[in-house]
């Protein structure tokens, strides 16, 4: 029996989400990277306040270039910004790779935060705008999904290079292994279509029908598709990069709950600094900190444990991507928060209280349950209660992929500095 082959929507969407894949793939090895025995010794023993730097070396540039990554859609188009995004990732990650002083290594991270910035919101607004409607929650989780995978194979593919011993080849390989994954996937400008949104919000308009007939939106789809769309082309078609860029800037300072229609400004107000995943990412990038202060001290083992966490990640990433249409935000919202803050509450409350110790007492391992139950409740709940949410409400606006992106690095900036270096179990 022939399968029969999926639309052109659910394959492009999969391949653009390979591109968000690479900030996972990031998120999960700079950590064990920055601890192998080898790193230190190319590169002198790292204090956790220099591992702080290290991490969030690569989320300011990113912060910065995600605030005119919009407006370089609106003129360029999401394919066009995502797929030079992956290709200025691969640079900066080549320069990470074979950097022979810190130094060069922090430039690397700089430059690849500049591609993470520009591919990492273009991505889910590029899904959202080809799935139909009754596909857009599954579908907008699928660059969620591919970031989880991405953490799990950077956690995994450093456990096995750890191998390797004091060879510098332990710590230069993931990074490798990066670089080529990001010029592979600077390709997808030939192998995805752009956005009908975007065709017709520059007057394209017979190439928008012929897109979205490829994609394979229906008939009743495409035609509110062109209706909704129309009343914009004058308003683009007008407007510089330079006036673009200003519409951006007056949009921040008046706060980016203004960009967001009544009656959802309450919802936004709340969940937009929480939707940025700022503790998702602190947790995922200092675990190897966290874990040898709760007595995993070896280098393997230690790998070991953050993997599995990461692959606790992918497991219940997996059924939430297919319930998302389901679950509703207001549970998830509800529930996810609600039980993060109490999370992070009985974590906050065991080291204030110094009942967290290596080599006695149960404190530690609470500790290591509530990571665990962290990374499955925010995996389970907050993105697919977010993501959707801000795109749909977003998309049809100028700029929109800055606002639209759920995982937008501007929030995980000070996280990645204030959580290094973590109290110590005495």
């Amino acid at each position: 029996m022939k399968l029969a082959m999926p639309p052109l929507y659910v394959r492009a969407s999969v391949i653009s989400s390979c591109v968000a894949m690479l900030f996972g793939l990031d998120t999960g090895s700079i950590g064990p990277v920055t601890t192998m025995p080898s790193f230190e010794a190319t590169f002198g023993h790292v204090s956790p306040t220099m591992h702080g730097v290290i991490v969030s070396s690569v989320l300011i540039p990113g912060a910065l270039t995600a605030l005119v990554a919009g407006v370089l859609a609106d003129r360029f188009g999401h394919v066009r910004l995502f797929s030079l995004g992956a290709l200025i990732y691969a640079v900066g990650a080549a320069l990470e790779c074979a950097a022979p002083v810190l130094g060069l290594f922090i430039f690397g991270r700089l430059v690849k935060g500049v591609g993470e910035g520009l591919f990492l919101s273009n991505v889910y607004v590029q899904v959202s705008e080809m799935a139909p409607a009754r596909r857009r929650g599954v579908m907008t989780a699928l660059p969620q999904f591919l970031i989880v995978t991405g953490l799990v194979l950077g956690f995994f593919m450093c456990y096995g290079t750890a191998r390797l011993g004091p060879s510098t080849i332990a710590w230069r390989l993931p990074l490798a292994v990066a670089s080529a994954l990001g010029f592979a996937l600077s390709s997808t400008y030939f192998l995805v279509p752009p956005s009908p949104r975007w065709l017709l919000s520059k007057g394209r308009f017979d190439e928008a029908r012929a897109v979205a007939v490829r994609l394979g939106l229906d008939e009743a789809e495409r035609a509110d598709l062109l209706d909704n769309r129309t009343h914009e082309v004058a308003a683009h078609a007008n407007a510089t990069l330079l006036n673009e860029l200003q519409h951006t800037a007056s949009q921040i300072s008046r706060g980016l709950v203004s960009a967001i229609p009544q009656p959802y400004p309450p919802l936004a107000a709340s969940s937009w600094p929480c939707s940025s995943s700022a503790a998702s990412t602190a947790f995922s990038t200092t675990r190897p900190f966290f874990l040898p202060r709760l007595a995993l001290t070896a280098t393997r083992p230690l790998f070991l444990a953050s993997g599995v966490s990461a692959l606790v990640i992918l497991a219940v990433t997996i059924p939430a991507t297919f319930l998302a249409d389901k679950w509703g935000r207001r549970t998830s919202s509800l529930v996810g928060g609600v039980a993060i803050s109490a999370i992070m509450l009985v974590m906050g409350s065991l080291y204030a209280a110094d009942e967290v110790h290596a080599d006695r007492g149960a404190g530690k391992w609470i500790v290591i349950v509530s990571i665990f139950l962290f990374a499955i409740v925010y995996s389970g709940t907050w993105p697919s209660a977010f993501e959707p949410f801000l795109l749909k409400v977003c998309r049809r606006r100028r700029g929109a992929a800055h606002p639209a992106s759920p995982r937008a690095p501007t929030g995980n900036v000070p996280f990645s500095l204030m959580l290094p270096p973590t109290p110590d179990c005495r």
